[in-house]
């Protein structure tokens, strides 16, 4: 972030890495730059190669790193599943994993802000993405998954996905060669749920087809595309693998990153508290999800420190202007999406938390751009954004928090996301309520 706004301060608007032999990147945050970008032909640019340090974690089928016909082919085989009554059917399901998670904290114990959400995250995937609550394989994904992406967050681990000369596998005790072998585990078992889940759905296509089953996998197994063509087994494979990590991490971070700004501001926990017990008991989850300051506090928090510094890069294969810049091919276009939300000609104050400005205006999607842009923009926003509200209605409608350190944080690096330190402590000072105004 530094180098960012360093950069952006003393070159202005574009700035440049690279040249002279080496791979030229552009980097913009002006919202005309980015719509141009974003609503350019996206025949005109590579947008998957430039993801490729990703390949070891997601695999080659992933719509991370597919361009063209295969992209937009995935897209739309993945995108219902995301929208719509398929996704408010998980949300009861949501705020009881959150409770959950929550009972296990203690009044007056200081606890690990980002272990328990990336939990509350990681139960969720595996509810709503699988369809599993418990069992063996449960069991083994969670501990699996947990471990990798623990793992995947560490500086040292995660280098190695962007060196392939440090991809060495030298025995199970080495970094590569342990994270090969977790990662062959948890491909073992997602194919075992696949295959299992294709026989019901040949067994059962006569009675009781799999679609009507909720989980996502069941969607994305039963989904078809323009030809009638089901995804393959290794498409499955990849798709679920880039929902596990895309999914699970980032939505801890946006949730880790919500508690500190509600429980650093008082005023703004006093008027999320207000709005949350102006609720009618046993309401629908969906209808929390549409309570305008809850929306405004999730905006405000994916606006000021974004998941993503960046988009993920645009590679030109023909030459392309972007506000009378000429660019040549092979030229990486970059939307920064922290610097954009930092722009003072579009957020006065940009580094003070303030949900009102989601209040008072509506921004465009080039100026407003968590999830990224253009059709590389991320399939599960409106998933994230859901789970992200009725967990804070769960937590702060049934429990007082207070920060165990109040020393300002700062944002760490955590692989190619950017997150709250994983020491960062709340404890809990007073509990509200047993219940939420979801729940019976």
């Amino acid at each position: 972030m530094e180098l960012l706004e360093l950069y952006a301060q003393r070159y202005g608007e574009p700035f440049s890495i690279g040249g002279d032999g080496l791979p030229l990147a552009v980097y913009f945050s002006h919202p005309e730059a980015l719509q141009q970008i974003f609503t350019a032909d996206p025949k005109l640019f590579d947008s998957g190669s430039g993801n490729d340090p990703l390949l070891p974690l997601v695999g080659d089928n992933s719509l991370l790193l597919l361009d063209g016909e295969r992209h937009q082919r995935q897209r739309k085989l993945l995108t219902p599943p995301f929208h719509g009554e398929r996704m408010r059917a998980y949300g009861k399901l949501i705020c009881e994993i959150a409770q959950q998670v929550t009972r296990q904290w203690t009044r007056g114990e200081p606890f690990k802000v980002r272990s328990s959400m990336q939990e509350i995250s990681l139960r969720t995937i595996l509810s709503a993405v699988f369809g599993l609550h418990e069992g063996e394989r449960y069991d083994q994904l969670r501990q699996l998954l947990s471990a990798m992406v623990d793992s995947i967050g560490s500086p040292l681990t995660s280098s190695f996905l962007f060196f392939e000369s440090l991809q060495k596998d030298l025995g199970a005790w080495s970094p590569w060669g342990h994270f090969l072998r977790q990662k062959q585990r948890i491909r073992e078992l997602l194919y075992s749920e696949i295959h299992e889940r294709r026989h019901l759905e040949s067994r059962d296509s006569q009675h009781q087809p799999l679609r009507s089953r909720e989980d996502i996998l069941s969607l994305m197994i039963s989904a078809r595309d323009e030809s009638g063509q089901t995804m393959t087994d290794a498409e499955l494979h990849d798709e679920l693998l880039t929902l596990l990590f895309a999914g699970h991490e980032t939505t801890a971070s946006a949730l880790s990153w919500a508690l500190y700004w509600i429980y650093s501001l008082p005023e703004v926990q006093e008027k999320l508290l207000n709005e949350l017990n102006a609720l009618t008991p046993n309401l629908d989850p969906s209808e929390i999800a549409q309570l305008p300051y809850l929306t405004a506090v999730c905006q405000e928090t994916l606006r000021i420190y974004p998941i993503a510094l960046t988009t993920f890069g645009r590679i030109l294969k023909a030459p392309f202007s972007v506000m009378d810049y000429e660019f040549e091919p092979d030229t990486a276009l970059i939307p920064v999406i922290y610097l954009t939300h930092r722009r003072e000609d579009i957020y006065p104050e940009p580094q003070r938390f303030k949900p009102e400005r989601f209040l008072e205006r509506q921004f465009s999607p080039y100026e407003y751009l968590p999830f990224g842009g253009g059709n590389r923009r991320c399939i599960g926003q409106a998933f994230a954004l859901f789970e992200m509200k009725l967990v804070l209605a769960t937590i702060v409608s049934r429990f007082q928090l207070s920060l165990a350190d109040r020393r300002p944080i700062q944002p760490v690096r955590r692989g190619v996301t950017v997150a709250p330190p994983s020491t960062m402590r709340m404890v809990v000072a007073q509990l509200r309520s047993e219940k939420t105004p979801v729940l019976l």
